[in-house]
C-alpha cells in the first residue's frame, strides 16, 4: 500500500494536536507539576457548609 507524505506529527494521536506546531505541543515541567500541596482553608469549609445547608433546606422545602 502506498502512503502519501505525512506533514503532521502522528504521535500527537489527535487531528487537532497533530496540526499544532511542536512548540505548542511541548509541555514544560511547570505545566505538568504544580509543585504545591492542596490545602483546605476556612473559606472552603464555609462555602461547602453553606452550599450543603442550602441544598438540605431546599430539598426539605420541596418535600413538605
Amino acid at each position: 500500500m502506498r502512503r502519501s507524505l505525512v506533514l503532521t506529527d502522528e504521535t500527537a494521536r489527535h487531528p487537532f494536536r497533530a496540526s499544532l506546531p511542536p512548540s505548542a505541543r511541548r509541555l514544560e515541567p511547570s505545566d505538568c507539576d504544580p509543585g504545591g500541596e492542596w490545602r483546605i482553608t476556612l473559606t472552603d469549609m464555609r462555602g461547602f457548609a453553606s452550599a450543603y445547608v442550602s441544598c438540605v433546606i431546599a430539598i426539605t422545602a420541596f418535600i413538605i
